[in-house]
């Protein structure tokens, strides 16, 4: 998600990394790295036991196991091309303001650079890894299964996305990151509408599963740009109230798996898997 988690803490608590180093300097004095150490183990434990309970659900039926495995990896993964992806629209957006639009107000810039840079470029690359483990067809996935797999794959990103902050970040914005679980809301969110678009065979859910999601990850970096907050300081609610958007998701999606198995619908195969003899032929 957004790089500049500087911006974040403040957002979230009206103090910056700075004074929040202080507070902590302050209390822990010696003992910074250890808290450093333990805010960052903190901070991935609802993404790892997220993962741990959807590898629970089916854990006798191997072919639900092996989507699942596939999704972890290709959430893993997925921090490759988007990588490259941000790096080459970063240079294009940086081309265009110094080129085209010398003139363009640092807003629209930074809009563009975390609508497009960041927000595309990642909701983009999950989504087709999403696909990737739908067209393996491993198990006669359910609405549920469909969920989960896109979850797994936000998730492990989201995992792997966390690493960088360890060397660098406030043990503030550590836990932060750990408490909102973005990636796993916006997962939830892109796996339960392209289930609608998959149960219902309408196409217009399989635009909005991507949307949606990247709509709400475009809104939630921008509302922690720097830019945003120079022209008032009181618009850091817009970043608050998505933040607790975030955490709305994620009980949503906890909400979801509890109750999706008493309902029929949810719990349909959306595919069939091929007869050894159609293999066959």
């Amino acid at each position: 998600m957004l790089p500049f988690y500087p911006v974040a803490s403040y957002s979230f608590l009206c103090m910056n990394v700075s004074a929040w180093d202080i507070i902590y300097k302050n209390i822990f004095k010696g003992e910074k790295m250890l808290f450093a150490i333990l805010s960052f183990i903190i901070s991935l434990v609802p993404s790892l036991l997220v993962i741990f309970y959807i590898l629970r659900r089916k854990k006798e039926d191997l072919g639900y196991q092996r989507s699942c495995k596939s999704a972890i990896g290709r959430g893993a993964i997925a921090v490759l091309p988007i990588i490259g992806l941000s790096a080459l629209f970063h240079i294009i957006n940086a081309l265009v303001k110094r080129f085209l639009l010398p003139d363009m107000h640092p807003l629209v810039f930074r809009a563009i650079y975390t609508f497009i840079v960041l927000a595309f470029v990642e909701e983009l690359v999950k989504f087709f890894c999403f696909k990737g483990v739908l067209k393996k067809k491993y198990n006669e996935y359910t609405w549920t299964d469909v969920v989960a797999f896109m979850v797994l794959v936000g998730d492990m990103f989201g995992l792997v996305e966390d690493i960088p902050y360890a060397i660098g970040a406030s043990p503030m914005v550590m836990l932060i990151r750990g408490l909102t679980v973005g990636h796993i809301g916006y997962g939830f969110v892109m796996g339960w509408v392209y289930g609608k678009k998959l149960y219902t065979g309408k196409k217009k859910y399989g635009f909005l599963a991507f949307m949606i999601p990247f709509l709400l990850h475009g809104l939630y970096d921008f509302s922690l740009s720097s830019e945003l907050l120079e022209i008032n300081e009181d618009l850091a609610f817009i970043g608050i109230s998505l933040a607790l958007v975030d955490i709305i998701l994620f009980i949503s999606m906890l909400v979801f798996f509890r109750r999706s198995k008493k309902k029929e619908k949810y719990n349909v195969p959306l595919i069939k898997l091929p007869e050894p003899a159609e293999i066959v032929q």
